[in-house]
C-alpha cells in the first residue's frame, strides 16, 4: 500500500469533519468535496446564487490541488453535485472554464437531496500528480 499524505491549506475552507481536503496515495491525489465556503471566514458564499457557489467551489478546488503540486489539467474523475440538476447548465458553462482544457476528466453528475450547510453544489475529484 503505497503511503499516505494528507494535504491541507489554508487558501481553501478548513475541514467541518473528520477528513483531509485531500489525501495523497503514491502518485494519485483524492480531493474531498469543495462547497462554497470562504476560506477566511468559513462561510457560505453566494447568497443561493448558482453561479457564484460554482465560482468559489472551483476556486477551492483549485487551491487544493495547487498544494499538492497539481494544475486542473490533471485531474481524471470528478463528481458534481447538484441539489436542483435544473442549475447543470450554468454549472457546467463554469466548470468548463477549469476543466475544459486538453483531455477533460471522466465525471458523474447527480442531483443530491441535500448538500452540507444548504450548499447548491458540491464537486470532488482525483488526479494523478507527476
Amino acid at each position: 500500500m503505497p503511503e499516505l499524505q494528507a494535504v491541507n491549506t489554508s487558501a481553501a475552507p478548513a475541514p467541518v469533519g473528520p477528513y483531509n481536503q485531500a489525501v495523497r496515495a503514491g502518485n494519485l491525489l483524492f480531493c474531498s468535496g469543495q462547497i462554497a465556503l470562504d476560506p477566511a471566514s468559513g462561510a457560505m458564499v453566494g447568497g443561493g446564487d448558482v453561479e457564484a457557489e460554482t465560482r468559489q467551489v472551483l476556486s477551492n478546488l483549485q487551491a487544493v490541488l495547487a498544494e499538492a503540486g497539481c494544475r486542473p489539467q490533471q485531474v481524471v474523475r470528478t463528481t458534481v453535485f447538484l441539489a436542483d440538476l435544473a442549475d447543470f447548465a450554468k454549472v457546467n458553462a463554469l466548470y468548463a472554464e477549469v476543466f475544459g482544457q486538453g483531455v477533460a476528466p471522466a465525471r458523474a453528475c447527480v442531483q443530491a437531496a441535500a448538500l452540507p450547510k444548504g450548499a447548491r453544489v458540491e464537486i470532488d475529484c482525483i488526479a494523478v500528480l507527476a
